[in-house]
């Protein structure tokens, strides 16, 4: 009966038309969509712990990042007897609106796009329900477990723009001058424009080895590929961690160096995923024969 059952299922999705794909594929972005609303609306209510607490704390100078590079000083003072400095150097941030609708706008946009990154998983789980009946057996084997890893390496991309890269980037930028007679008075929107950018590039960009997941599985990646063009895709990583990040050196080392890890345990699932199917369509010849 089970197997009757898949057949049938199986049928109907190869007879569905154009129009009811697109049908389909509407009520997984209505559901997607439904649940970035739902989570925008709990941020929305949750204003003072979501700015106070999450947004505007990287500017604080007891924010977490700032505290553990003080220890870092401090330890290298100790030890390092060149090291004259004990303590990391921190710029204050003043921020200020000059809109009228300035601060409204602002809570709107930050409720969405919070509302994205904790609906994320959700998000993928439903585009990844739409794409699930079109793939074949063994590349649904080899693709269980996309959607947990998936949003676990968005989350960690998040919390390393969030932790890592944004209390940098804001040191470097509210610090810069080209001039003593000119002062940086921080905007909201600008502010909130580099911490969002800074914090959702993050989760993209730590996206790579489930893109290179996909491509493999599809024929389009390779373990010799990425191995020949290795080089190639470092000076990328360096270029893209030069976008993502302040124009100093530190920061964009410090961005490339998890890229680059990335881009080597990428080889090895492509380099994985390509055996895998393999090995399936041999299974598959050997049943014909």
């Amino acid at each position: 009966m089970t197997s009757q059952k898949k057949i049938s299922t199986k049928k109907k999705e190869k007879e569905m038309s154009f129009i009811e794909h697109l049908e389909e594929l509407r009520w997984h972005l209505v559901r997607a969509c439904l649940s970035v609303l739902f989570c925008s609306i709990f941020a929305f209510a949750n204003r003072e712990f979501i700015f106070d607490k999450i947004i505007l704390w990287p500017k604080d100078p007891n924010f977490w990042t700032y505290q553990k590079l003080n220890d870092v000083m401090v330890f290298l003072h100790k030890h390092i007897s060149w090291i004259e400095s004990a303590s990391f150097n921190i710029r204050p941030i003043e921020i200020q609106n000059i809109m009228m609708s300035g601060q409204f706008a602002t809570h709107i946009k930050v409720s969405l796009v919070i509302g994205f990154i904790l609906s994320f998983p959700y998000v993928f789980y439903q585009i990844w329900r739409f794409v699930r009946p079109a793939l074949h057996n063994s590349e649904k084997k080899v693709a269980s477990g996309a959607v947990f890893t998936s949003s676990m390496l968005f989350i960690v991309g998040v919390l390393f723009g969030y932790f890592v890269i944004l209390p940098l980037s804001l040191q470097f930028l509210a610090g810069y001058v080209v001039s003593d007679q000119v002062m940086n008075q921080i905007q909201l929107s600008s502010y909130i424009g580099t911490v969002t950018s800074i914090v959702f590039s993050g989760g993209v960009v730590f996206e790579l080895p489930i893109i290179v997941y996909f491509f493999s599985t599809i024929g389009l990646l390779s373990p010799s590929f990425m191995r020949t063009y290795r080089k190639h895709a470092y000076v990328f990583l360096l270029l893209l961690s030069a976008i993502i990040t302040p124009p100093d050196v530190f920061s964009q080392v410090l961005v490339c160096v998890p890229l680059v890890f990335l881009y080597e345990i990428s080889i090895y699932i492509s380099k994985a995923v390509t055996r895998k199917s393999r090995y399936d369509f041999d299974e598959d010849l050997d049943e014909l024969d």
